[in-house]
C-alpha cells in the first residue's frame, strides 16, 4: 500500500531533533545519525535536500553542521515531504505526463485526487510544532 521512503523518515526526524534543540543549536549530522539511530549517510543526503529547500540551513567550519532556517511552527511535514521526494503523486495520471492506459475512462479517478487532496491536506496542516507537541 502507501508507503513513506525511508529518505522521507530521515528528513522528518532530522528537522523535529533540529526544532527541538533550539534555534541558535548547530547539530551534525553524525549526532543527528547517532541521537536517531539512522545511517549517517543516508541522513547527510536527506539533509542536503532539505538543505536546499530553505528548511535547514548548514553552518561551515570546524563546529559547522545545520540547523533550522525556518521557525518549527513555518515548516509543515507537506514542506519536509516535498523538499525530499518533490510533488507527491499517489497515482500514474495525477502528474503533468499521465501513462495511464485507462486515464480516459477510470471510474476511480475521482476518487483518487480526493485521496491524494487529503493527505496533501494533512501535511500541509500538520507543522513540525505540532508533531513536536501533539505526537511527543
Amino acid at each position: 500500500m502507501l508507503q513513506v521512503s525511508r529518505k522521507f523518515e530521515y528528513g522528518l526526524h532530522a528537522v523535529t531533533y533540529l526544532a527541538m534543540k533550539g534555534p541558535e543549536r548547530v547539530v551534525t549530522v553524525k549526532e543527528l545519525a547517532v541521537e536517531i539511530g539512522f545511517s549517517q549517510v543516508f541522513l547527510a543526503k536527506a539533509m542536503q535536500s532539505l538543505n536546499k529547500a530553505g528548511i535547514t540551513r548548514s553552518v561551515q567550519g570546524v563546529k559547522g553542521g545545520y540547523t533550522l532556517a525556518k521557525a518549527p511552527d513555518e515548516i509543515t511535514v507537506g514542506d519536509i515531504g516535498v523538499a525530499i521526494e518533490g510533488e507527491p503523486h499517489l497515482m500514474r495520471c495525477s502528474g503533468d505526463d499521465c501513462q495511464c492506459e485507462i486515464e480516459s475512462n477510470c471510474s476511480h479517478k475521482g476518487y483518487m485526487f480526493s485521496l491524494q487532496k487529503r493527505i496533501h491536506d494533512l501535511l500541509a496542516e500538520t507543522t513540525v510544532t505540532m508533531l513536536i507537541n501533539k505526537y511527543r
